[in-house]
């Protein structure tokens, strides 16, 4: 009986409330698991007192266990997919070596008559900037094509209803290409029809140059970064387009990097009958191109998100 209680002594009693002290703890487990058990065979000094500090630390030890927990532990995260590496399909098929299409994807262009003195894109007018493309490619608004268009340009800059048939949209100003000046992003309605033309012109020498030029039944165009961002509708139901043209330093121009379909969300378009693009169009064919568009308000509401701010 002396030798149990010797397992009891003080020695004893100490090791037990350090153990106590660790579960409290809950810091270091294992540490505290080596503790207790180094403290316990250290209690008493005969071999009864061993074996009853031996049990001690063992309780203690299972006490510990069940306040701590297993919070420390890896947790499995359940299967996980094999990875499957991409199968190269007619491994044999003669590699392309020029488009099949010229896109016009790195296309920029000067404005003829258009001067820009000091560089300040600022100073141009943007109803000038559409006439003069309207000049320059008179069979696209001719007869038969965009003839709206060029009919309704006697309206801009003038008030009241009659002014809101000018199909020149509110341009937007801000740094696509790096340089620290502003750079213009316009749009104009392209009609009869429901398309949107969207352009975006840079300063090179006092002179205005189009470095990117797009249309389409647009919903929203967003200018963010260096990139512009034109979400348009898709003929499947409840998928949208949206296409992302960014500056390339090397090109000098707004290149296409992305052309994706994405869940429109609670967005609702009517599906897209087709309408020729274009020569102006930028983008790689797709099937079934144009539809009806938004109201004339409803891209630069969009861009205003971002450009406002400048």
């Amino acid at each position: 009986m002396r030798s149990f209680g010797a397992a009891r002594s003080p020695e004893a009693v100490r090791s037990s409330g350090a153990v106590r002290s660790s579960e409290a703890a809950c810091s270091s487990r294992a540490a505290g698991r080596s503790e207790a058990v180094r403290r316990s065979g250290t209690a008493g000094r005969s071999g009864t007192a061993r074996r009853g500090s031996a049990a001690v630390g063992v309780v203690l030890l299972a006490s510990l266990a069940v306040g701590c927990g297993d919070a420390g532990d890896l947790q499995g995260a359940g299967a996980t997919p094999t990875a499957v590496s991409p199968d190269k399909l007619w491994p044999d098929l003669t590699p392309a070596s020029s488009p099949a299409f010229d896109i016009g994807e790195v296309d920029t262009e000067v404005v003829k008559g258009i001067k820009v003195p000091g560089g300040g894109i600022r100073e141009v007018d943007p109803v000038a900037v559409v006439r003069a493309e309207i000049a320059a490619n008179p069979g696209d608004y001719g007869a038969g094509a965009y003839y709206e268009t060029a009919r309704r340009m006697a309206d801009c800059g003038k008030s009241g209803a009659a002014g809101s048939r000018c199909p020149v949209l509110k341009a937007y100003y801000r740094d696509l290409t790096g340089d620290g000046h502003d750079d213009l992003t316009l749009g104009f309605r392209q009609l009869p029809g429901n398309l949107t033309a969207v352009r975006v012109y840079t300063v090179r020498k006092d002179r205005l140059v189009k470095v990117m030029a797009y249309e389409d039944a647009v919903s929203s165009v967003e200018l963010a970064g260096r990139s512009v961002i034109i979400r348009a509708p898709s003929e499947v139901a409840g998928y949208e387009y949206r296409l992302q043209w960014t500056w390339d330093p090397q090109q000098r121009a707004m290149l296409l990097t992305h052309d994706e379909m994405l869940r429109a969300g609670n967005r609702k378009h009517a599906p897209r009958p087709h309408v020729s693009k274009g020569p102006h169009a930028s983008t790689s064919p797709r099937p079934a191109s144009s539809s009806p568009a938004p109201s004339p308000t409803s891209a630069p509401d969009s861009a205003s998100g971002s450009a406002s701010g400048r």
